[in-house]
């Protein structure tokens, strides 16, 4: 059944209409929210807790007073680490955005650190006995004339592309589990290198933890893709967290490389 309406009538439905189909995507549009983080136990301020976005990968730091300020829009998830405390994840609410200013508070944990005895290799004077005594280290460092320390070799290691290569032909392979069915995640990783407060943060962090947050890895997946592109594991052992995001990325970038490639 067709209903006339008259024109006046007409123009209001429409703007109704067109109100009702903006409102939510003005809703979803990132703005500048506030907040205070605060000891759970003390409720006293906490400084230079590290705040990520995990939707939009961009990351800042708590005051001395413990505020803070970063983008965010409704239903992204806010990542809240510090040393010594519980890191936690918040909803970004429409309360939050109406009300303004929210309080964050973290809670403390104990840390229990374990005991490392160092024992010194002591020589015997004879090349044979000695030889079996020093240990060996097969982690493919380099050293450059003029640098005080190496760096590590990564995809230049001899195997490391071929191993790259193979998991593009592999649908069974680790790697191409983790990069081939993971780009969104995977695209995270330009967006992290960018950030200069996220990239202060991985400098020193050796938790891993905001790294499984944003591409949602657990730690062994992060140790895998490392192992299948040739990082020692003296390099997995030590690197900060700013080291393995460079890392990874450097691998996904090449597995990316030989996947255009393959498919031309």
């Amino acid at each position: 059944m067709y209903i006339y309406l008259p024109i006046a009538m007409r123009k209001i439905a429409f703007v109704f209409l067109f109100l009702c189909a903006t409102v939510p995507l003005l809703a979803q549009e990132s703005t500048q929210i506030e907040g205070t983080v605060l000891n759970d136990a003390t409720d006293l301020p906490l400084e230079n807790v590290n705040i990520v976005n995990l939707n939009s990968v961009v990351g800042t730091t708590s005051s001395e007073s413990g505020k803070f300020e970063i983008r965010a829009a409704v239903n992204d998830t806010l990542y809240f680490s510090y040393l010594g405390f519980k890191s936690i994840r918040v909803r970004v609410t429409n309360d939050w955005l109406k009300f303004g200013e929210i309080k964050v508070k973290m809670t403390e944990m104990g840390i229990a650190l374990e005991e490392v005895v160092v024992r010194p290799v002591e020589l015997t004077g004879y090349i044979e006995v000695d030889a079996r005594i020093i240990p060996v280290y097969e982690n493919y460092r380099y050293r450059i004339s003029g640098l005080s320390s190496g760096y590590e070799g990564g995809s230049q290691q001899p195997g490391a592309v071929s191993k790259v290569l193979s998991a593009i032909f592999n649908p069974a392979d680790f790697l191409y589990n983790v990069f081939g069915k993971r780009p969104q995640q995977m695209r995270k990783l330009r967006k992290m290198k960018e950030d200069d407060e996220i990239r202060n943060l991985l400098q020193s962090k050796y938790d891993r933890e905001t790294l499984m947050a944003v591409l949602q890895l657990e730690k062994v997946d992060i140790d895998e893709i490392l192992n299948n592109c040739n990082y020692s594991k003296d390099f997995v052992r030590t690197a900060n967290d700013l080291q393995i995001l460079d890392a990874i990325s450097e691998c996904y970038e090449e597995y990316k490389v030989l996947n255009r490639g393959k498919n031309n």
